[in-house]
């Protein structure tokens, strides 16, 4: 089903300090982190059996937006999304790797939002490599999630922010014969690689579910959200799309290429507004959220 929205409901914070008459984004946040730990609430919102949410009193459309996209995620306990930013082009980065920021602050907190909700965030080496990321909630309220580098051939550099922050733990996963990590902080798995000289997916999530790791963020970069989505191990994918043309760069899903549009993929979506970005809610694997 195709829901378009109007709205930026999947951000936008207001202040908690004000009065209001109807219930707004920010309390049906902090419902939903309730949900999603398994806490009870004051919040005038219920969940029935079926993980629809009902409401007791008015509410702004950003909170109803807000909850549209993501009580699917805090409802349920064990899932793989992926999250993908890009212009209209397709395009994750302009050629010579400049990227900050495709997506605008919106679609960042919404970002944000999905680090919260979930037990590990993924990267791939590349992106840990060029972006040196945090993988912090510290735009929104919540706790920060298990940082998951993939680094099959050890070449992360060991100076990366995520090697030497305790915010929160931190695993590498490395191939066969990888020197040991960079530090005691970080928590080294390793894992057999493939004919490609890469991590199978499903040995990925497996490991990280033996770790009671249940939900799960393919954060990036393109590469290892498309392989994470040809393996057949993503539940859905948020794709951001910034009102943006670069007209040449780095892609954003890479897949293995088709003969006919007869093979191609045609899931079903709803779509949201994040700021000026517009946020597609593409469900890959729907028996998982039936």
């Amino acid at each position: 089903m195709s829901d378009t929205r109007h709205h930026s409901g999947c951000i936008g914070p207001k202040t908690l300090l004000e009065k209001k008459t109807s219930l707004d984004i920010d309390t049906a946040w902090a419902w939903l982190l309730a949900i999603r730990e398994g806490r009870t609430t004051e919040a005038p919102l219920r969940l029935d059996a079926e993980g629809n949410w009902h409401r007791q009193n008015a509410i702004t459309p950003a909170a109803t937006d807000l909850l549209d996209c993501l009580v699917p995620l805090a409802s349920r306990p064990h899932w793989v999304i992926a999250q993908l930013g890009q212009s209209l082009d397709g395009r994750i980065a302009t050629q010579s790797g400049h990227s900050h920021y495709v997506n605008g602050h919106e679609s960042l907190i919404h970002l944000h939002r999905l680090r919260a909700l979930v037990d590990a965030v993924i990267i791939g080496a590349g992106t840990a490599s060029a972006d040196d990321p945090q993988l912090t909630v510290r735009h929104v309220i919540g706790t920060h999630p298990t940082r998951v580098v993939l680094d099959p051939r050890g070449r992360v550099p060991t100076g990366i922010k995520l090697f030497h922050t305790d915010s929160a733990p931190t695993l590498h996963i490395v191939g066969p014969d990888t020197p040991p990590p960079p530090n005691s902080r970080v928590q080294r798995h390793v894992l057999p690689l493939n004919a490609q000289g890469q991590f199978a997916p499903n040995d990925v999530i497996t490991l990280l579910n033996q770790c009671g790791l249940k939900r799960i963020l393919v954060e990036g970069g393109g590469i290892t959200v498309s392989r994470f989505i040809e393996a057949n191990v993503i539940d859905r994918l948020h794709l951001l799309v910034a009102p943006l043309l670069i007209g040449s760069g780095k892609p954003g899903l890479q897949m293995t290429p088709i003969e006919t549009l007869g093979s191609a993929l045609r899931p079903t979506m709803r779509t949201f507004r994040c700021g000026d970005d517009t946020l597609f809610d593409v469900v890959l694997r729907a028996t998982t959220f039936a």
